[in-house]
């Protein structure tokens, strides 16, 4: 699958993209040496990039097209859409159609607001806790990813030299210039210690707006929260007047209602964004009606002003709605069937080939480790330099052999994908293993 870097067509582009754009990308995420791969088209599950070569495509553009590329539906609606208008200065019936949708899909959405992007509805999350609770400070868990937002992305790579003491974990910057009191306004918790945990919160339970959670966080292992903790965090947060806020950007894939709804917890806001927006740029917040009110601009003394230039545009809302009416309780549990043969297929594979390593992830999504046992927290997640080498390898297998995946060896399925791709996958990645075994 590989091509000549000297001659190739995307090679010759990143020169060009170095001219114009720091390091050559606006995502940093896109990066591989020697250059990046250009995609040219998508069909279905597979990108073929600009050199011709295809790939079967498990990151789904970072687990946000749960249709794979050129969904036919969407692409027939968002085409109708943009022959009335892309973007307009008033409200639009497709809004009220998507959040009704949305609504229906939990009994914790009583209502919804649309935005942007992940990153922009968990900063929209944590802004409306404080206007409704009147309380400055927020706390999350130490290693998970919230996107961009100054106090979402505290603590999300600290290391060893940085992170503290297990029993009072450090607020770590991640981005130079990181105010010292945004740091200060954040409280990091040891993901699944119960105890820690609580005890940290108890130690601001005045000041604290919320808990900030995503109930299987990729960087920390991808792993599905243990039951007993969240509940724990969350009857926590009722007695002590925070909200309970989830981030389910990623997560909300795995069931029709979100990976909440395994749980016996009651969340007050969730952060959703990428599938839901049907291949779009989309960010939606949703949750109790009496906290959702803080964004009501018909009251008198309206707590949290908000709006966006682009927020619920129609070709978003008519995509996203297509999109999630596609992906009902038939299409989930058939696409979460075969993430559950893939990563019984890689456990498998694993072991035929006699490596260390091990999978973790639910639903439609997985993550592969070069780790014997699936981390229950970011400090068990962290990787040894040999260990990124032996992922390395992998990763350069994959993309070689035809399989694009997300940078940590993780991956998300799209419903045009069958037996075929997902059994595919398993072998090739049996084939790094045995490759990392002998040394390869």
């Amino acid at each position: 699958m590989t091509t000549n870097t000297n001659t190739s067509r995307s090679a010759e582009l990143y020169e060009r993209a170095q001219r114009v754009m720091p390091g050559g990308v606006s995502r940093n995420t896109v990066l591989r040496a020697p250059h990046p791969a250009y995609a040219d088209r998508g069909v279905g599950c597979r990108l073929i990039d600009l050199d011709g070569v295809e790939r079967i495509d498990y990151s789904n553009n970072m687990a946000s097209l749960i249709h794979g590329h050129a969904f036919a539906p969407i692409v027939d609606a968002v085409t109708e859409q943009l022959t009335r208008g892309s973007a307009f200065m008033l409200a639009t019936e497709s809004e009220v159609h998507f959040a009704e949708h949305l609504c229906s899909r939990s009994p914790a959405f009583e209502r919804v607001r649309f935005m942007n992007s992940g990153t922009e509805a968990i900063m929209v999350s944590l802004k409306a806790a404080r206007a409704f609770t009147g309380r400055p400070m927020i706390a999350k868990v130490e290693g998970a990813y919230h996107g961009g937002y100054d106090y979402a992305e505290v603590s999300q790579a600290p290391n060893p030299d940085t992170w503290g003491h297990e029993d009072r974990p450090a607020s770590v910057p991640l981005a130079h210039g990181t105010p010292r009191s945004a740091l200060d306004d954040v409280v990091i918790l040891p993901f699944n210690d119960i105890e820690r945990s609580i005890s940290r919160l108890n130690e601001h339970k005045d000041e604290l707006a919320c808990v900030l959670i995503d109930l299987m966080p990729h960087r920390v292992g991808l792993n599905p929260v243990e039951p007993a903790y969240v509940e724990a965090i969350d009857r926590w947060a009722k007695q002590h007047g925070a909200l309970l806020v989830l981030d389910e950007v990623i997560t909300f894939r795995t069931e029709v209602g979100g990976l909440q709804s395994r749980y016996d917890i009651a969340p007050d806001l969730t952060a959703m964004g990428k599938m839901i927006g049907g291949g779009f740029p989309v960010g939606a917040v949703a949750g109790r009606a009496e906290v959702m009110e803080v964004f009501n601009a018909t009251t008198p003394t309206i707590r949290f002003p908000h709006s966006g230039t682009f927020s619920a545009n129609p070709v978003t809302m008519t995509a996203g709605l297509v999109a999630l009416e596609a992906f009902d309780a038939p299409a989930v549990a058939r696409l979460n069937a075969l993430g559950d043969r893939l990563r019984d297929g890689i456990a498998g594979a694993i072991e035929r080939a006699g490596a260390t390593g091990c999978v973790t992830g639910t639903g439609s999504m997985f993550r592969v480790h070069m780790k014997a046992r699936p981390p229950r927290n970011f400090r068990e997640a962290y990787m040894t330099r040999d260990e990124i080498a032996r992922l390395k390898v992998m990763l350069d297998h994959l993309f070689d052999d035809g399989f694009l995946m997300i940078n940590t060896c993780s991956g998300t399925l799209s419903t045009p994908m069958t037996e075929t791709e997902i059994d595919a996958l398993i072998g090739s990645i049996e084939t790094g293993f045995a490759m990392i075994r002998d040394g390869g």
